[in-house]
C-alpha cells in the first residue's frame, strides 16, 4: 500500500489524484475510487461461499490488476492464488509477492514462453494449453529454466474462443503433458466467458449445464487413463453459483464480484434480480466542468477513463440525471432540472470495470468520507 499524507513533498505535477486523510469531495477528478466498506463487503461474501462449499477461489486479477488487492484477497478472502491473462501481467505481481499464479491463457509466442518459464523459479506457476506443438515449446523453456510448470488443458465450453472440443481431444493433450520433460498435468480450465453476462438466469444456468456435464464427462475419461484433475477450474461472478455448487469444479475464478458494474445490474438471479449479494464498490469519480445548457451538464470523464463497449457507464445513486454520451475527455449528462453546479462531484458506475481499471494509475479507497488508501495499478496497460 502506498501511504501520502499533508506533509509529503511531490515533485511530481498533478499524477496522483488524492492525499491520505483528505475528504471525498477533495480528490483530484477524474478518479478510480473504491467504496472500501462494500469492498470488504463482497470478499468476505466470496470468502464464505468457498468455505461453506469446500472449494477454492483463484481471484482473477485481470479484474483490478493490483498487487495490493490480489494479496487481500489472499490474505482475508481465502484465495488460494491469483489468475492472471498476460504473462507480463503475471510478473508483476509476482514480483509484488504473489506466489501462485495462473495464466488462465494460452501463451505461444517464444519470448512470453521464456518469461513464462522464468517466472516459475519464483512461484508455482500454472498456464493453459490448447495446441500440441505448444506443448513442446513450453517443455522446451521449462527444461531450459530447470523449473516444473504445471498445465491446465482449456476446453471450449462455450465461449468459441481459446480451447478444444472437450472428450478425446482434452485426453490426447493432457497425456503429452504428462509425458513431457519439465511440464505436470494438473486438470482442466473450462471457463464459459459467454455465460458471464447472459441476463436471463435460466438460459444461464442451461449453458453452465451443459458445461458441466461434458467437463464431468472429460474428469472421468481422464481417470479411466490414469490422469487426476488436481484442478477443475473456470467459473466467473455471472455463473460461480453454479460450478461452485456443481461438485465438478474445485475452483472458482471469479473477478467481478469485488467491484461489479453497470452491465452485472443487467444479470438477473432466479428471482428476476440483478445478482444482488454482491455490492457496487468501483466509481469513476467525476466533477462537473460546464454547465452551459440549461438541461444538460459536462462532466470531466470520458473514453480516456471509461470503458463503454458493455454500456455507458450509471450515475451511482441518482436517479433524475443519465450519462447519454462520451467524447474523448467530456462526458454529457442530462440535468432536466438544473440542479447541478460547477464542481460538483458524481460517482459513475462504469459500464465493464475490467477494462475500466486499466486506463488508471492508482485506486482511490474511501471510507466514511475520507481517502484512507492509495493502491497503484500494478499491472497497468501491462498486455504481452
Amino acid at each position: 500500500m502506498i501511504a501520502i499524507n499533508d506533509n509529503t513533498e511531490l515533485a511530481v505535477g498533478l499524477t496522483i489524484p488524492a492525499e491520505i486523510g483528505m475528504a471525498e469531495e477533495d480528490i483530484s477528478t477524474p478518479a478510480l475510487i473504491i467504496d472500501l466498506d462494500a469492498f470488504e463487503k463482497n470478499i468476505k461474501l466470496m470468502g464464505d461461499f468457498i468455505r461453506e462449499k469446500g472449494i477454492r477461489h483463484r481471484a482473477h486479477a485481470k479484474t483490478h490488476k493490483s498487487a495490493d488487492i490480489a494479496l487481500y484477497q489472499i490474505a482475508h478472502g481465502g484465495a488460494c492464488g491469483i489468475c492472471c491473462q498476460k504473462v507480463s501481467e503475471a510478473e508483476a505481481l509476482v514480483a509484488a509477492g504473489i506466489k501462485d499464479v495462473l495464466v488462465s491463457n494460452q501463451v505461444v509466442a517464444p519470448r512470453q514462453i521464456n518469461h513464462l518459464a522464468a517466472m516459475a523459479r519464483q512461484a508455482r506457476v500454472i498456464v493453459c494449453v490448447d495446441d500440441l506443438k505448444n506443448v513442446d515449446d513450453l517443455s522446451a523453456a521449462a527444461v531450459k529454466h530447470g523449473v516444473q510448470i504445471e498445465c491446465l488443458v482449456e476446453i471450449d465450453c462455450g465461449s468459441g474462443r481459446c480451447g478444444v472440443e472437450w472428450g478425446e481431444p482434452v485426453c490426447q493433450l493432457a497425456r503429452k503433458i504428462a509425458a513431457a520433460d519439465g511440464l505436470s498435468f494438473s486438470g482442466l480450465q473450462a471457463y464459459h466467458g459467454a455465460a458471464q453476462h447472459v441476463h436471463d438466469f435460466h438460459l444461464r444456468q442451461a449453458k453452465i449445464t451443459l458445461a458441466v456435464k461434458q467437463v464431468a464427462d472429460t474428469v472421468e475419461m481422464l481417470k479411466d487413463e490414469g490422469l487426476e484433475c488436481i484442478i477443475v477450474g473456470g467459473a466467473g461472478t455471472g455463473t460461480y453459483y453454479f460450478e461452485g455448487t456443481s461438485t465438478v469444479y474445485n475452483e472458482i475464478q471469479c473477478g467481478s464480484y469485488i467491484f461489479m458494474d453497470a452491465d452485472y445490474q443487467r444479470v438477473r438471479d432466479a428471482s428476476g434480480d440483478f445478482i444482488s449479494e454482491f455490492e457496487n464498490s468501483l466509481f469513476v469519480y467525476t466533477s462537473i466542468m460546464s454547465h452551459t445548457k440549461a438541461d444538460r451538464a459536462i462532466c470531466d470523464a470520458g473514453l480516456k477513463v471509461l470503458s463503454v463497449d458493455s454500456g455507458l457507464p450509471v450515475i451511482f445513486g441518482r436517479n433524475d440525471l443519465e450519462f447519454i454520451k462520451c467524447a474523448d475527455e467530456h462526458g454529457v449528462i442530462t440535468d432536466p432540472n438544473g440542479v447541478l453546479k460547477l464542481n460538483d462531484k458524481l460517482k459513475l458506475i462504469p459500464g465493464h470495470c475490467d477494462p475500466t481499471c486499466n486506463l488508471f494509475d492508482w485506486y482511490v479507497g474511501v471510507r466514511n468520507g475520507k481517502v484512507e488508501c492509495l493502491w497503484p495499478v500494478t499491472a497497468r496497460g501491462l498486455s504481452l
